[in-house]
């Protein structure tokens, strides 16, 4: 595998998910944080019987912080692919670009949320399953092979590894 220097559609696509995901999460977040009745996101206070929380304060700093700032650090990573040693720390795939394992835990991350939403609360509402899915799709979108292609970090590290494979010698 190559490392691409244009970027195929398919980066585009996931883009355009974490981009989707980071502005909800900062939405709704800050909504639940400012209005912590729920009354700005049209919340009822019942749905947090049998939860751990009386209010969405807690709630909201999750989502702001997990599914807010964290996505849209990762569409920075993935638009301009900034080298932020930092993130290295969580990628566990060394040979990909912090950003490209960034959008795989934010999808892993939605659907953690919506799940846990549905054990706490139930299913109430059809957009737990949009973003259940929004998840799924950000999860296969990360792992299509052109958008893992793109993010590879290292290419001569790709390149001798493949040719090790195929059993040739460099010169």
């Amino acid at each position: 595998m190559k490392k691409q220097s244009k970027k195929p559609v398919t980066v585009y696509i996931l883009i355009f998910f974490v981009f989707f995901q980071a502005i909800s999460g900062l939405w709704g977040g800050i909504a639940l944080i400012i209005s912590p009745t729920g009354e700005l996101l049209q919340l009822p206070l019942s749905f947090l019987n049998g939860t751990p929380f009386n209010n969405y304060v807690i709630p909201g700093l999750i989502l702001l912080t997990l599914l807010g700032i964290y996505p849209a650090i990762v569409l920075i990573g993935l638009i301009v692919r900034l080298n932020w040693k930092i993130f290295n720390y969580i990628n566990i795939y060394k040979e990909q670009h912090w950003s490209w394992i960034g959008s795989l835990y934010t999808g892993i991350m939605l659907i953690l949320w919506i799940d846990f939403q549905i054990m706490l609360i139930g299913y109430g509402h059809y957009i737990q399953f949009i973003y259940a899915l929004l998840g799924v799709i950000i999860v296969i979108s990360s792992l299509v092979p052109s958008v893992k292609t793109y993010y590879l970090n290292a290419q001569e590290k790709t390149e001798n590894s493949q040719v090790l494979l195929l059993g040739e010698k460099k010169e």
